[in-house]
């Protein structure tokens, strides 16, 4: 066995081939083609006891809707998996009653060598896979996918860009929304100067990296007073908020959460 890269994440699934493209694509092909980080993915049908239709899912014990998928299909999976390399590797269950997910979070997944996904389908899986695995629950966020995998997908990808040389600029994390502070990112801008009457704003044409630093810093901070007031909550009592509403939008917008 090698030396794992920066980090290694294997998803297990039922449907591996919605993961085919996303593995294939952008950022992350190059990631993998540069020797940065591994992807894996598993099809838990491949621990089946039913070798003939490769079953892993049987209605609940009690009655209620749906299927849930079976303990020993699961078990014997991620046990094998975790023997797959010597880094047994951080389990994590994609449930919407797990932690929920969030920048911070990102960053402490990021430092692990290794992260097994466990992606869910129907109705879940038996509760003895979480009493037998012990693995990590956590939710994308206050919502219901059909499984897993876009779950898996989002946090590979949240975590894969704060990997050293992943990013063509390391400074793009840092600046990215939820990355500093907990504001939201400030816009941006590039050809052409002017497009349909709205143009670039005069300082950042200005050359004086002072001044735009000092104007980029109060954009953010309005932006998340206007777009995500919540996330001022927890910050200092004392820090300054915008005097004015200049962008058109009324204070019920304002404090309207996004729908996500």
């Amino acid at each position: 066995m090698g030396a794992l890269p920066a980090i290694r994440y294997d998803i297990i699934t039922l449907f591996p081939q919605i993961l085919a493209g996303f593995v294939g694509e952008s950022l992350l092909a190059k990631a993998i083609a540069r020797g940065l980080i591994e992807v894996h993915t598993h099809n838990l049908r491949d621990w089946s006891p039913d070798k003939r239709h490769h079953k892993v899912d049987s209605p609940p014990y009690g009655g209620g809707p749906g299927m849930l998928i079976q303990v020993e299909p699961t078990v014997l999976c991620v046990e094998a998996v975790r023997r797959m390399h010597e880094e047994p590797g951080e389990l994590i269950l994609l449930t919407p009653a797990g932690q929920r997910f969030d920048q911070p979070l990102a960053a402490e997944l990021a430092t692990h060598r290794r992260l097994i996904f466990l992606c869910g389908r129907y109705e879940g899986f038996d509760q003895r896979v979480v009493d037998i695995l012990q693995p990590r629950e956590i939710s994308l966020g206050d919502f219901v996918l059909n499984g897993g995998e876009v779950a898996a997908m989002a946090m590979v990808e949240a975590t894969m860009r704060l990997i050293p040389g992943v990013l063509g600029d390391a400074a793009s994390s840092v600046e990215d929304s939820f990355s500093d502070a907990q504001l939201l990112e400030f816009p941006q801008y590039t050809r052409p100067r002017t497009f349909r009457g709205h143009a670039v704003p005069e300082v950042l044409l200005s050359g004086n990296h002072q001044q735009i630093a000092q104007w980029r810093s109060a954009q953010r901070l309005a932006r998340t007073a206007r777009q995500r007031r919540d996330l001022l909550q927890d910050a200092s009592s004392n820090m300054p908020c915008p005097a004015s509403n200049d962008s058109g939008v009324d204070e019920a917008e304002q404090n309207r959460r996004p729908g996500y």
